[in-house]
């Protein structure tokens, strides 16, 4: 069988990829999961200079999943390129660095930086980040404003782009066409929604921002419906996320439009969770006689 699949003209031996934020650089996993199985590692979000992040307490458990307020603490892309990158390098698995920033100044110089280094495949650029010059509106929150974020990046970029969506909007299809208008190679979505926990006892706040990003199996069939309506919207391919926790999860994604698919908090649960993912797929492609993964790309039937 052919687990292969193309996201704008880059190859991917699998469909299974890393979900930003949940896997490091992936030297956190190297001792659980052989990286040279995975279609993709998707870095951690990397800024122009190193981000502390939010105050302390920054992550909750919930029903069904997890609500995080790290607040892309990272150590700048200087150090990044210098002892992450060499790390990945190792390994026979396409490198995906997440960018993120405050202004579009921010994301376009670790996008030219990032355009030295032959080994990144593709960038994934983070446009749930807040616009400090328009308010901390999120970049992807207001359809102009991503499509200039979009448009000012790919006329910078060495490598394709994917847009990463965030779910925090009215109409998903909107920014899809945003982003696809404005020269995105490919999309992924969904990021987290938006959600808040109280502590009743306390009666405060469990996470010091108030609000955090909610992930976990609980935001799944939110997601899958976004993937489905985008991937009617738009003909870019559409990396699928959002509450993968095994290989039905994953196919689901696939069978609604993504072309690949990322496992994020899964893998604060279960370090393995990304190969089981392979192995499922590979093990539902046998059972049902599927011979080209391509062939499960938008074939839910009406």
């Amino acid at each position: 069988m052919n687990t292969e699949v193309n996201l704008a003209g880059i190859t991917l031996k699998n469909p299974v990829m890393t979900g930003s934020g949940t896997f490091g650089s992936g030297m956190e996993y190297g001792e659980f999961v052989d990286l040279n199985c995975l279609g993709a590692v998707v870095t951690k979000g990397v800024a122009n200079v190193p981000w502390p992040g939010n105050p302390t307490p920054r992550v909750a458990e919930v029903y069904g999943g997890m609500l995080n307020a790290i607040g892309l603490q990272n150590p700048g892309i200087d150090v990044f390129m210098e002892r992450d990158i060499p790390f990945l390098k190792q390994y026979d698995t396409k490198i995906i660095v997440n960018v993120c920033g405050k202004s579009v100044e921010d994301y376009l110089e670790v996008v030219d930086k990032l355009g030295e280094e032959p080994a990144v495949a593709m960038l994934e650029i983070n446009v749930s980040c807040p616009n400090v010059k328009e308010g901390a509106i999120a970049f992807g929150q207001k359809a102009d404003a991503l499509y200039n974020i979009t448009s000012q990046i790919k006329k910078h970029a060495k490598q394709p782009i994917i847009m990463k969506l965030s779910p925090n909007v009215t109409d998903i299809t909107e920014m899809a066409r945003a982003a696809e208008a404005a020269g995105a190679d490919a999309l992924s979505l969904i990021n987290t929604i938006t959600g808040m926990k109280i502590d009743i006892h306390r009666r405060k706040f469990a996470l010091a921002n108030k609000t955090g990003g909610m992930s976990g199996p609980a935001i799944k069939p939110i997601a899958v419906r976004m993937v489905y309506q985008t991937a009617q919207a738009v003909k870019i391919p559409i990396i699928g996320m959002g509450g993968i926790a095994d290989a039905e999860d994953a196919i689901e994604f696939l069978l609604a439009g993504a072309t690949a698919v990322s496992v994020g908090a899964m893998n604060f649960v279960n370090p393995y969770a990304t190969v089981e993912v392979i192995k499922g797929i590979e093990d539902y492609m046998s059972k049902y006689n599927v011979e080209k993964l391509t062939d499960l790309i938008g074939a839910v039937r009406e």
